[in-house]
């Protein structure tokens, strides 16, 4: 499973010209699953970006998680975040899982998200447009 989070002061997502997930402050989170994922994996980065701690305290130090600062969470699936171009102009995706499996497992990990904080979604498999204003700006790539 890969992951992009990104910090942001708002973030929205929009299919055939109308919004249908929109954060304030929080994570856009771009999900990619990968063929051999598997439940407790998914249980394991959801615990992950939770306990995440890229907000700022007092002092300007990362140091606060999304719940110590009332944060809300866009999550977006992103197969492309498996594209590979070794050796090629063109992607192969063969490392993505397939939308079967992605989207049982992409459900399950927003799910787990949700026993946290708000979480507002993307629309699986459609054409996106994602708007959004970085904080920071704050982007950390986490794998597992």
């Amino acid at each position: 499973m890969r992951c992009i989070v990104q910090r942001v002061l708002e973030a929205q997502v929009e299919v055939e010209n109308q919004v249908i997930g929109s954060i304030k402050k929080g994570y856009l989170i771009y999900v990619g699953i990968h063929h051999a994922d598997d439940e407790k994996l998914i249980q394991k980065m959801a615990q992950k970006i939770i306990a995440l701690r890229i907000f700022e305290d007092e002092n300007e130090k990362m140091n606060l998680n999304l719940k110590q600062v009332s944060g809300e969470i866009l999550s977006i699936s992103q197969f492309t975040l498996y594209g590979d171009t070794k050796g090629n102009n063109r992607p192969s995706f063969i490392e993505a899982a397939k939308p079967e499996q992605a989207t049982v497992l992409y459900n399950k990990f927003n799910e787990l998200l949700e026993t946290d904080c708000h979480v507002e979604k993307g629309l699986f498999g459609a054409h996106m447009k994602i708007k959004s204003i970085n904080d920071g700006p704050v982007t950390i790539i986490i794998e597992m």
